[in-house]
This record gives C-alpha cells, sequence and structure tokens, in this order.
C-alpha cells in the first residue's frame, strides 16, 4: 500500500483543520498530496477561520493561503492509502462535485480509512456512504448524516473526541485533531505513543 494520503480541500476550507492534519501526517512520514477540482499543483486555495464570538453561530474569518501540490485531474484512489476531508464551508459546494463523490465512493469501496473533521462528512453523506454508519460531525451537520442513513454522534462538551467506525474516522471540530489523527494514523497502521 502506498504510503501517500489524499487530503481534498476548497476555497474556505477551515484553516486548522487543512494546515495541522498536513502537518501532522507528514511529520510521522505520509506524503499528504493536497488537490481541490479546478486547480492544479502550485494553485492555492484560500481557507477560513471559524469563530464564535457571543453570536448564536460562528462567523467566518480570513485564513491563509494553502497550497494544493496536486493536479486533481491526475487523482488515481489507487496511488493512496487513504483519504482526509477537512470541514469549513468547501465541503457544502465540493459535494456538488461529481469526481469528488466517485472519488469518496472508490476509497469507500476499497475499504481505504477516511477521515472526516467538522463539515468534512457533509460529503460523505453526499456520496452515500454513510448508511449503516456511526459518524461525528459538527452538530449542524446531524441532519445530512441522519439523512443520508447514518448515525449522528454527538461531540463531549470539548469538542476533543474522534469516532471509529470501520474505516471511518469522523471528528466534530479541530479540537479533536490530537484523538481524530491518532485514531486515523492507528487505521493506517502505525503507532502513536502517548
Amino acid at each position: 500500500m502506498s504510503a501517500s494520503i489524499l487530503m481534498l480541500v476548497g476555497d474556505f476550507v477551515e484553516d486548522y483543520e487543512a494546515m495541522v492534519p498536513y502537518q501532522m501526517l507528514q511529520m510521522v512520514g505520509y506524503e499528504v498530496k493536497t488537490v481541490c477540482p479546478g486547480k492544479k499543483a502550485g494553485d492555492y486555495v484560500s481557507t477560513a477561520i471559524h469563530d464564535f464570538q457571543g453570536h448564536q453561530t460562528y462567523i467566518e474569518l480570513p485564513g491563509h493561503r494553502f497550497a494544493i501540490n496536486f493536479d486533481f485531474d491526475q487523482v488515481d484512489v489507487a496511488d493512496f492509502a487513504a483519504l482526509v476531508l477537512p470541514g469549513g464551508r468547501a465541503p457544502e459546494y465540493l459535494r456538488l462535485n461529481a469526481r469528488v463523490l466517485e472519488i469518496v465512493q472508490q476509497f469507500h469501496a476499497a475499504a481505504k480509512p477516511i477521515a472526516a473533521i467538522c463539515h468534512g462528512p457533509q460529503i460523505l453523506a453526499a456520496a452515500g456512504v454513510l448508511t449503516g454508519q456511526a459518524c461525528s460531525a459538527y452538530p449542524a451537520v446531524a441532519p445530512e448524516v441522519r439523512l443520508a442513513g447514518g448515525q449522528p454522534i454527538a461531540p463531549n462538551d470539548t469538542y476533543t473526541d474522534a469516532h471509529v467506525t470501520g474505516h471511518l474516522v469522523t471528528a466534530p471540530a479541530w479540537p479533536a485533531h490530537p484523538a481524530w489523527m491518532r485514531r486515523f494514523i492507528e487505521l493506517l497502521g502505525g503507532t502513536v505513543h502517548t
């Protein structure tokens, strides 16, 4: 199996949920290929930072540029060991892309590890891979998980938990990075010492 991991991003992906896993996975020896529909290696996406500032829901602040290092049109699922789906606003429109859904379905059919966080499970729901699966996600995504035949897992009070069902590892938001990435690396056959 390849040591390459595919990360699917788009404009206004959550900054922490793209950059931090990207760096963590590289730190433990994986090559992470970042892709976005309509973009090629050398392009970038703009990220967003979502924050609560006393409102009933989050606001969106400008983040950073996140580099695309592989051509979306060249993705062959056979070349990758696993898939990462960060959250933010990007999944909302990425799930409308037929090739994105096909890629997710191919990873799922091959039972390759898939890590999705926050709004990332919107893509899993649209791809039809949540039937009968328990899935953690940002609470606002729970209706989509349910409508897709999945079982939403409510986050703990600190949003630091991750959930594994088969080859899917899901989490509610970026505070769960340590648990989410630990469980993902374990699915990849690695060991993380705590």
